[in-house]
C-alpha cells in the first residue's frame, strides 16, 4: 500500500492519503502512518467509510482503548462499543442527547488530563458535520515550548499544575462534582507543566486546560499570572491549524505534544461524532 502523506500547515498536522482504513492497513503502511503521526502529532484521513467496528478496530492499533470517560449526560452513548463516545448536539426521540459537548465552543484542552494516567491520543470520525462552524484547531505544544521566552522557561523549571476534573472542554460541570471556589482544592491529576514524549523523546508543554488549573507551590495570585502568560504564548495562531470538517474525517491526535479546541456553530444544525481514545502513560 502506498500512502501519501502532506503536511496540512507550517506548524502541525498532515493529511494522509490514498489509505482506506475500513479494507485494512498492512503492517509496513501503518509503521509509516506511525512515524508521521509522531512528526506533526496529527492525522487527517479524509473519505473514510467506518462503521463503529472498524472505527474501534483501527483505533486498537495504536494501543488499549479507554472506556468512555465521565461527561455532562453521565452514560455510555453505544452499548455494544463502551469505547466509543459520541460527541453530537443532537436529540433522540425522547428528547434527551445522543451525546456530549452540544454546540458549544470548546475552548484549548488536551483531553482527559484530569486522569492520573490521560489518554495519549484521540481518534474523531465525523458521521454528520453542519454547513459552517464546528471547526477544529490543533495547537503545536513541541514549539510552543521551544518558542517559550527564557524567562518563562526558566520559571516552569520543575513545577506541577493540578488538571481540574470539575468541568468539560465546553465548561459543563461533570455528573458528580461541586464548582470550584479555590483552584488550591481543585480536584484532579497533578502533571508537570513540561512533559517528556515517552516515544519521541521530545519535550512539550503541557497546560490541559486553563479554567481552574494552578500552579502547586506558588500563590494564587503568583499561578495565575504564570498560567496567563503560558497560555497567551501556547495559543499564538502561529502555532495552530484548524481543520473544516468533511462526513467521513477521520482525525487522529496526539495529546503528549498537542493542544484542540472547536468552534461553536448553529444549535439547529446537527453534528454527530464517534470519538475513541487510547490509553497512555503518566506523564513524566
Amino acid at each position: 500500500m502506498t500512502i501519501e502523506v502532506v503536511p496540512t500547515s507550517p506548524a502541525i498536522g498532515a493529511e494522509v492519503r490514498s489509505v482506506d482504513i475500513a479494507a485494512g492497513v498492512d503492517e509496513p503502511t501503518f509503521g509509516r502512518i506511525i512515524a508521521a503521526w509522531h512528526q506533526y502529532s496529527v492525522l487527517l484521513f479524509r473519505g473514510q467509510r467506518l462503521d463503529d467496528a472498524a472505527l474501534v478496530r483501527f483505533s486498537r492499533r495504536f494501543g488499549e482503548l479507554d472506556a468512555v470517560p465521565p461527561n455532562e449526560v453521565a452514560k455510555i452513548f453505544i452499548k455494544d462499543y463502551p469505547e466509543i463516545s459520541v460527541i453530537s448536539n443532537v436529540k433522540g426521540t425522547d428528547g434527551k442527547p445522543i451525546g456530549s459537548l452540544g454546540a458549544y465552543e470548546s475552548e484549548w484542552h488536551t483531553d482527559m488530563s484530569f486522569m492520573d494516567v490521560p489518554p495519549k491520543a484521540s481518534a474523531l470520525y465525523s458521521l454528520e458535520v453542519p454547513p459552517s462552524g464546528g471547526n477544529t484547531g490543533f495547537a503545536n505544544m513541541y514549539l510552543a515550548l521551544e518558542r517559550l521566552p527564557a524567562d518563562l522557561r526558566r520559571q516552569i523549571e520543575g513545577k506541577v499544575t493540578v488538571h481540574d476534573a470539575t468541568l468539560t472542554s465546553v465548561g459543563s460541570l461533570r455528573m458528580g462534582f461541586q464548582p470550584v471556589t479555590d483552584v488550591t482544592r481543585t480536584p484532579g491529576a497533578r502533571h508537570p507543566l513540561v512533559r517528556t514524549h515517552p516515544e519521541t523523546g521530545r519535550q512539550a508543554l503541557y497546560l490541559g486546560r486553563r479554567r481552574n488549573s494552578y500552579v502547586v507551590g506558588l500563590t494564587v495570585a503568583e499561578s495565575e499570572a504564570l498560567l496567563n502568560a503560558l497560555w497567551a504564548h501556547a495559543s499564538r495562531p502561529e502555532f495552530s491549524w484548524h481543520h473544516q470538517w468533511r462526513v467521513g474525517d477521520l482525525v487522529l491526535w496526539d495529546n503528549r505534544s498537542a493542544m484542540h479546541r472547536r468552534d461553536a456553530f448553529d444549535p439547529a444544525a446537527r453534528r454527530v461524532m464517534h470519538r475513541t481514545q487510547i490509553k497512555g502513560t503518566v506523564p513524566f
